[in-house]
């Protein structure tokens, strides 16, 4: 790798934008962990890990966080009548939309398949291997992530 490469790399990583995302994500991933532990449902450090760098669905929504962060970074950094912040607009919409409506639909049809295959399966006496659930977010959930990420991403263009 040539040091202009490096620099590119470097920079990237200590862009505002980059940060805005980053942090957005990483907060809210982080008191969705921290949720889980004070709704009483002590986890053990494994899965405490789990949900704060992978799981998704709960509370807040760190998909629009994500994007609401970056979305409103953009918009202070490069400026709003800029094609990055229309494409990151549009962007942040599709993910949050996609957050509230298919995805939680998704979920909702996995539950109900659930039910009907455990249903067949004690009925008839045959093995059901039940379907993944993973629930969309509710539309607090996904105000959360959006007034998380925003702030974030103000808080990080302007520092």
């Amino acid at each position: 790798m040539q040091d202009g490469s490096i620099n590119q790399v470097t920079d990237m990583f200590a862009s505002r934008v980059f940060l805005a995302g980053l942090f957005s994500w990483l907060i809210a991933q982080m008191l969705k962990a921290l949720l889980v532990q004070l709704r009483g449902r002590s986890a053990p450090p494994g899965e405490v890990l789990t949900t704060l760098l992978w799981r998704t669905g709960g509370m807040p929504s760190s998909h629009s966080a994500l994007v609401a962060g970056l979305c409103a970074s953009i918009g202070l950094v490069h400026g709003v009548a800029t094609s990055l912040f229309a494409l990151s607009f549009f962007y942040a919409l599709v993910i949050i939309r996609d957050a509230l409506g298919v995805r939680r639909s998704a979920g909702v049809q996995a539950r109900a398949l659930n039910q009907l295959g455990k249903a067949a399966a004690q009925k008839f006496e045959i093995e059901f291997v039940p379907v993944k659930e993973v629930m969309g977010h509710s539309p607090t959930e996904v105000l959360v992530g959006v007034v998380l990420g925003l702030a974030v991403g103000v808080v990080l263009s302007l520092i």
